[in-house]
């Protein structure tokens, strides 16, 4: 798979003023979904409107009660969005989850663009607790774009202590189920021994002929707004409709290659912050990150959006449809494996509002590590949850600087709570690249990000393969004081 991806001219998203607006309410509970043609038990986040997540106008706050009717504790991170560190949605001792039937009240100014939110309890969000959480700007408002939202899913009917036992070995005994068949503990679940991918790697910095591992669990299906391309959603747009397609990876294991067909889309956003304008249609989109892709529709037709597995023939997706525009039976699987998710677009992107430049004051690194067999993944040779686990001191004001270096033969996608950051190198090449807040680290590469120490408290820095976070790779960004 191969796109060209050509850079356009920069444009800028307006701020919006702030405002105040009643108070939702957001539910976290559980839902029946029929997936390939079986009933599932699973979680969800349902917004004041009856439909997942919340999606906010302009200038309008955060000032949200959620409501725990799960039946078991839960605690929601507003993945991306740069709140104070005790709304973040982190089960530190001093922000612990909800307990079942109680209510948690959130205000925040949110910042504007495509976000989501997921349980950072135990393996809820492998049982589905996430949503879309949408921020639009003033200039959402006024451009002439109908929106969509994307998300995507990995989905297994074998419990998550069951996926978890197949990479450990373990008796998946790690926590006890509640009667729904979904978590009910502080553990995060992973699954059984995935595919490797054997081909030559030279441009990741690996040796010729070493394989990268991909796809820790064989999953039952691939979710697109919960739906598989059995029965996908069929989104109908005006003729000549014009689109602003909202892309969320909400899998917990799985990268996707995203795959326009004969359409072409502009990249303005990554991550909900926006970027130089790129063309393509072939667009890799890593474990947590966002992809805001505008797009023109033909008059007449009907259009699959899919996102192909990584390393797999495996599909999903959604289908772009004119009014009446009569819609084909898609198939689950593409006519060969995807390769690797890479950083092709990475390398391409540039922040339309970059950070100020001027040294770092502080350079931390970062190094990534563990293996498949044990199955267990280190940051810094340190497996959280230890309790003496070393945190990276920061200080307010600070240009800090983090790279991360790579030494396992799996990728990464390492997400920093509480923080922008912007990519500014890859593989020590130095570059101008996006602001966002979840990055892909490749086989025995390194990629350094730069942010501004504005936010004071307790943040996690960890890798967003979940399975990966739970054996270990998770440490603390803190600033003094803060305990």
């Amino acid at each position: 798979m191969a796109g060209t991806i050509p850079l356009l001219p920069t444009t800028r998203a307006a701020a919006a003023p702030e405002t105040r607006t009643a108070k939702l309410r957001l539910t976290a509970g559980t839902r029946t979904l029929a997936v390939n043609g079986k009933p599932a038990r699973v979680f969800g986040l349902i917004g004041p409107n009856g439909k997942p997540g919340i999606t906010l106008s302009p200038g309008e706050r955060f000032d949200v009660d959620l409501v725990n009717q799960a039946d078991t504790p839960t605690i929601i991170h507003w993945h991306g969005q740069l709140p104070p560190w005790r709304e973040d949605g982190f089960p530190w001792p001093q922000t612990p989850p909800i307990p079942a039937g109680n209510t948690r009240s959130y205000d925040y100014a949110p910042i504007a663009g495509t976000y989501w939110m997921h349980s950072h309890q135990g393996m809820q969000e492998q049982s589905l607790m996430t949503a879309p959480l949408i921020v639009r700007s003033a200039e959402d408002m006024h451009v002439d774009r109908q929106e969509v939202v994307l998300m995507l899913h990995d989905f297994s009917f074998r419990t998550p202590d069951e996926l978890l036992a197949g990479l450990t070995k373990s008796n998946g005994s790690q926590s006890a189920m509640p009667k729904s068949g979904m978590d009910n503990s502080m553990n995060m679940d992973s699954g059984s021994m995935g595919a490797m991918y054997s081909g030559t790697m030279g441009a990741m910095n690996m040796e010729p002929g070493m394989a990268m591992d991909l796809n820790d669990i064989d999953y039952d299906a691939f979710l697109a707004n919960d739906r598989t391309l059995a029965d996908p959603e069929v989104i109908r747009t005006e003729p000549g409709g014009r689109v602003r397609l909202r892309l969320i990876n909400g899998a917990s294991s799985t990268q996707f290659w995203i795959d326009l067909g004969t359409l072409t889309g502009t990249v303005v956003a990554v991550d909900g912050h926006p970027v130089r304008p790129v063309r393509g249609n072939l667009l890799p989109l890593a474990i947590a990150q966002r992809l805001d892709v505008l797009i023109d529709i033909p008059e007449n037709g009907s259009y699959p959006i899919v996102a192909q597995v990584e390393g797999k023939r495996a599909c999903t997706g959604i289908v772009l449809a004119a009014p009446g525009a009569p819609v084909s039976r898609l198939s689950p699987e593409a006519g060969e494996n995807a390769p690797p998710v890479d950083l092709s677009l990475e390398r391409r992107l540039e922040a339309a509002t970059p950070l100020t430049p001027r040294p770092p004051d502080l350079t931390h690194r970062v190094m990534l590590a563990g293996a498949m067999a044990p199955y267990a993944w280190s940051l810094n040779g340190e497996y959280w949850p230890n309790p003496n686990i070393t945190p990276l001191m920061i200080a307010h004001g600070q240009r800090v600087a983090i790279e991360i270096v790579n030494h396992s033969m799996m990728a990464h996608p390492m997400h920093l709570h509480g923080h922008a950051f912007q990519v500014v190198a890859i593989d020590g090449a130095p570059l101008a690249g996006a602001v966002r807040d979840t990055v892909l680290v490749p086989p025995m590469g390194s990629v350094t990000i730069a942010f501004d120490a504005d936010n004071p408290g307790r943040w996690a820095l960890h890798c967003h393969n979940l399975y990966h976070m739970m054996t270990g790779m998770l440490t603390e960004v803190r600033y003094p004081a803060i305990i």
